[in-house]
């Protein structure tokens, strides 16, 4: 007995198959770009993921790390002996092949950016919360950020596609640095901040839709000024801080957001904060791999793009 199989049910069973194994391709991409992000984390808890040596200082009652460094451009350090170890003061500086290991890896590797955005909850604890959300007025909101190598970060804002004001790095935090560590957390606005109206940003009463506009850069991007030129720019009288950039180096800055991305988007919110992330912010401390993923993570495609750039649309009515 032969069977007829009309036109339409073949091709419905050519499309769906043809669905399944794109879903299956997709999951499988996701995961990679996870796995990758994830494992370049250190195993354990160290005070720094990219330097080169571990430093114990003996004045540090306490026994752990100590508090996180500026974050201004590392000082290129001198030839010294391999394997040599300094004692100075109760202070022990050990060349370390394994951490020059890591750094190898990080800066080859495609470059990577997660971010999970956080909200203020009526307890005033930071909770995670989807950033496709609308939100009111008067609801608060941070971004913790992780990258998996050293670079330089830098966040514009702009409002209803207005001009574009650079937002980070700031005059008032490291003294306008914005050199970070592979994997050691950053909070933007910062939780330290002494006045709590600094430690969120607040949505107005006026609606619209906020871009941030992160961009992470492998090397100090030209034309835009950081650390003391910085400072000096708000220095200056006739200057108005913060840092504005002109519209034709605002679209050499943009142009990098066309390189191809692979993202990966949580679908669980509502945790808090966990106190190891905390920890992490405040001291400086590279997340293991036990700690949570963050909400979303984005990684270059190719290895040889030095830059990564991602839109978080905040929308408010």
């Amino acid at each position: 007995m032969r069977y007829k199989i009309s036109i339409p049910l073949l091709a419905l069973a050519l499309l769906a198959s043809v669905a399944s194994v794109h879903t299956i391709a997709q999951n499988q991409d996701e995961e990679g770009v996870r796995g990758s992000f994830i494992t370049s984390r250190p195993a354990t808890g160290s005070a720094s993921v990219g330097g080169s040596v571990s430093v114990g200082t003996g004045g540090n009652s306490g026994g752990g790390a100590p508090r996180r460094k500026p974050r201004r451009r590392p000082v290129a350090a001198k030839n010294t002996p391999k394997n040599a170890n300094k004692n100075t003061g109760g202070t022990t500086v050990t060349a370390n092949a394994n951490a020059n290991a890591n750094v190898k890896a990080y800066s080859s590797a495609p470059l990577g950016m997660g971010y999970t955005l956080y909200m203020r909850d009526a307890n005033g604890e930071a909770v995670r919360v989807d950033p496709a959300r609308s939100f009111r007025t008067g609801e608060r909101v941070r971004i913790l950020l992780e990258t998996n190598t050293d670079g330089y970060l830098y966040i514009f804002n702009t409002t209803d596609n207005g001009d574009p004001v650079m937002i980070y790095p700031d005059t008032r935090i490291d003294d306008g640095g914005n050199y970070i560590e592979a994997h050691v957390p950053i909070e933007v606005p910062s939780s330290e901040e002494a006045d709590e109206n600094f430690r969120w940003f607040t949505f107005d009463n006026k609606p619209g839709t906020e871009r941030l506009y992160i961009v992470f850069s492998r090397d100090p991007l030209p034309g835009i000024p950081i650390e003391d030129d910085l400072v000096n720019y708000c220095r200056q009288k006739d200057q108005n801080c913060p840092w504005r950039p002109s519209s034709a180096l605002w679209a050499q800055v943009k142009a990098g957001m066309n390189g191809r991305v692979q993202v990966v988007k949580s679908k669980t919110y509502g945790q808090e904060q966990t106190a190891s992330e905390r920890e992490s912010v405040n001291r400086g401390l590279g997340l293991t791999r036990s700690a949570p993923e963050p909400s979303i993570i984005r990684m270059n495609a190719s290895s040889n793009t030095g830059l990564i750039i991602t839109v978080l649309e905040l929308a408010h009515s």
